[in-house]
């Protein structure tokens, strides 16, 4: 427990994820640290290869941790894990793919998709009981029973992600990470997806980490938000606060790609350019700071004066 009293549900500790090939490796996550609290949803935002999916990958031990830890309710989940404590964790903390084509099984019908959770982990009382489940969180994700008999081929890219969605929520987890979940679809399917995806939080008391890098869709479904930036965390706010005081040039430089729906303004608006070697971290080396508000940074002691000084400007 927090001292303001919000239960931590998922805490990653100085998180390193590097790959190794022969005598190459690759840093994808440098030292990574947050909390995530019970019901929130929690957003990990920047541009593609920063190293967010490598890091909700991490939490389903799909990438092994380099060094560091992730602790589910207390619990070391990183590492290795008895049987019975691996079990646990796959079935509380489930992943909703970014591809909805690449990641259903072309060859089953939905129906076994779906069910394919509830036959590894015997979370049925016997057939009639699996049947009923499959076809309430059919209903409940806005398709039908008949579609169950059908394979993913015959389904559209929103239909394919509601089905994905399907699955993971069957299992009652506590905990799901969304990575990218509606960058495949048309934007006329984004919203139905966030509003189930919202719907089911409330519903349910789910806690989510949702991963993607537009800054917009983030603002909507968000209570918290990290920004990162090749693998470093570099800002962590409060939704509103984020976006009202923007202090890392990595998140101005976001915030200023946000697309403006006038066409007027969007052609006289100036986008901002980061560069990282705007920085010296030569002698006076970086470090991740609270502000106030809730409101983290990452820089060097000049840096963190700067901040200071525009985010409680009179």
């Amino acid at each position: 427990m927090e001292e303001n009293k919000r239960e931590v549900v998922l805490s990653i500790q100085n998180l390193d994820v590097i790959f190794k090939q022969k005598k190459q490796s690759f840093k994808a996550v440098d030292n990574a640290s947050f909390d995530i609290y019970k019901g929130e949803t929690f957003s990990l935002v920047g541009e593609s290869g920063s190293g967010k999916t490598t890091i909700g990958r991490a939490i389903v031990r799909i990438n092994p941790c380099s060094n560091g830890a992730i602790y589910y309710k207390g619990k070391k989940i990183s590492g290795k894990l008895s049987r019975k404590d691996d079990r646990e964790v796959v079935r509380k903390i489930q992943m909703i793919f970014q591809d909805p084509a690449a990641s259903l099984n072309e060859r089953a019908t939905i129906e076994y998709i779906i069910s394919e959770g509830l036959y590894n982990f015997h979370l049925y009382k016997d057939e009639k009981d699996r049947m009923q489940k499959v076809e309430n969180i059919i209903k409940e994700v806005g398709l039908l029973p008949e579609h169950l008999t059908r394979y993913p081929h015959e389904f559209s890219g929103g239909q394919r992600q509601r089905v994905g969605l399907a699955r993971s929520i069957v299992m009652e987890p506590e905990f799901i990470i969304a990575d990218e979940p509606i960058s495949a679809l048309d934007v006329s399917i984004r919203a139905q997806v966030l509003n189930l995806l919202k719907k089911f939080q409330k519903e349910r008391g789910l806690s989510y980490l949702f991963i993607a890098h537009d800054l917009s869709i983030v603002r909507f479904i968000s209570d918290r938000i990290a920004v990162i930036h090749k693998g470093k965390i570099v800002e962590i706010a409060e939704t509103e606060e984020l976006f009202n005081y923007p202090l890392h040039p990595y998140t101005k430089s976001l915030m200023s790609a946000i697309p403006i729906p006038d066409p007027i303004l969007e052609k006289q608006k100036k986008l901002y350019v980061y560069d990282p070697s705007m920085h010296d971290y030569s002698v006076d080396k970086p470090k991740m700071v609270d502000l106030g508000n809730g409101h983290f940074i990452f820089g060097n002691d000049a840096e963190i004066e700067k901040y200071k000084a525009v985010r409680f400007a009179k």
